[in-house]
């Protein structure tokens, strides 16, 4: 069995994570919310800039939500994840890029700009997340999703610092204020993005496929899958288990990726903390998820998970308690021991209870999981805070997604899926 360390397919693979997450962090969670308000939205009222980008992720969700299973299934039917991926790429790098030229003012273009760029993201996901069953070594899925994992942590969070610096120290680069750092931070996005992306476009092969068709055939026969494979879904009892665990522990995650910094600014805590909280959390989750990918294969992969839930429910009690930006910052160590696991783990647990010559087509369900997450956390939240008046109440609502998703992901019988995946391969036949 190859080293996975020196195998250059599954380098080439991971690299992907490190190549776009630097849009998750740079842009999505760090400059564009702050950028939009103080320079697109400029002199326009808080609330309706916040209503217009709240307006944005929903209409860029809900269109992934709508198009990841009917993707996922033509790039199966098609045998053109590789080109799907190509294509997705580009657009969130062209896209991200674009937002360099926005001027100022210019809200609805840097919105339109934004949501083609989280589609870009968003999309290209499906397709890389469906080649790690290509990729990864029987066995070793638990790895390779956490070095992706572990390496999108790190080179996310080492072009975010960097970002951050220019828009702190902007003289020291040569640039005239904080905003044209900002706007550089965009490029350099998207210029990091296209070269990292190199890798996996040229060293990792597309998976072969018996039924390939092209053209209007391969739409048609994608339309048909997804409602096939929505019908099998309801059917496949681990599966449909796992999906509906998953997306209730992942909302409780994502919720805390989304919420965290909004719930330490209602505690009084600086932005300037907060940011440095964020930059903590990429750290800690490069070597967290290397190593949960271990403990996966010491311990399980579904006990890990568990483990992982377990520690996000106390990071949430704690968080009802903290009172200073140094808990803070070690409430974002904890977090960032745990997010990157729980999250890589799951990807190579469902990556084994899905048949692999349908890869795509299940991860376009999965990832429209993904985008249904953070929808009931923040609500749970909001109306706790609203009912109480305490936004420290607010937090412990997200306990009740970690229980439920975690109580149904102790009834998933993992070596059922694998059992019913391979059968399901057979008598479709492999590609």
């Amino acid at each position: 069995m190859p080293n996975i360390a020196t195998d250059r397919k599954v380098i080439s693979w991971a690299l992907y994570d490190w190549a776009n997450s630097a849009f998750a962090t740079t842009v999505m969670a760090g400059f564009f919310p702050i950028f939009f308000k103080q320079y697109w939205n400029v002199g326009v009222e808080v609330t309706t800039s916040t209503f217009r980008l709240g307006l944005a992720n929903s209409i860029a969700s809900l269109i992934v939500l709508a198009m990841a299973p009917l993707l996922g299934a033509i790039g199966d039917q098609g045998g053109v994840r590789k080109k799907f991926l190509l294509f997705f790429a580009a657009m969130g790098v062209v896209m991200t890029g674009s937002l360099f030229f926005v001027a100022r003012g210019a809200w609805h273009i840097a919105v339109l700009i934004y949501i083609l760029g989280i589609i870009g993201f968003s999309g290209g996901n499906v397709f890389y997340d469906s080649l790690l069953i290509s990729v990864a070594p029987s066995g070793k899925e638990d790895m390779v999703s956490a070095l992706g994992f572990g390496l999108g942590y790190l080179g996310g969070g080492l072009l975010f610092a960097c970002n951050v610096l220019m828009t702190l120290k902007p003289a020291w680069f040569g640039l005239t204020d904080a905003g044209t750092a900002v706007r550089i931070s965009f490029l350099s996005v998207a210029i990091w993005w296209a070269i990292f992306s190199l890798p996996v476009m040229i060293w990792v092969k597309e998976p072969p496929t018996h039924r390939k068709k092209s053209g209007w055939k391969m739409v048609g026969s994608g339309l048909l899958q997804v409602k096939t494979t929505f019908a099998e879904i309801r059917k496949l009892r681990v599966v449909f288990f796992f999906l509906i665990a998953y997306w209730l522990y992942i909302d409780g995650v994502d919720t805390i990726i989304r919420m965290a910094v909004d719930y330490g600014m209602s505690l009084g805590f600086p932005a300037d903390s907060l940011i440095v909280a964020l930059l903590i959390v990429q750290f800690v989750g490069f070597p967290a998820a290397i190593l949960f990918g271990k403990l996966g294969e010491k311990l399980g992969t579904k006990t890990s998970i568990l483990l992982g839930i377990g520690v996000y429910v106390g990071i949430t009690v704690w968080g009802r308690f903290m009172d200073s930006p140094d808990e803070f910052y070690v409430l974002a160590v904890a977090i960032g021991l745990v997010q990157g696991g729980v999250q890589s783990l799951s990807r190579a647990f469902y990556s084994r209870i899905i048949p692999a010559n349908r890869a795509a087509e299940f991860f376009g369900f999965y990832n429209m999981l993904g985008k249904f997450a953070a929808v009931v956390g923040p609500v749970l939240m909001g109306l706790v805070g609203v009912l109480t008046g305490n936004p420290r109440h607010s937090i412990l609502a997200i306990v009740v997604l970690f229980l439920g998703g975690g109580i149904m992901l102790y009834f998933v019988d993992e070596n059922e899926g694998i059992r019913i995946a391979r059968e399901l391969e057979q008598k479709n036949g492999m590609g």
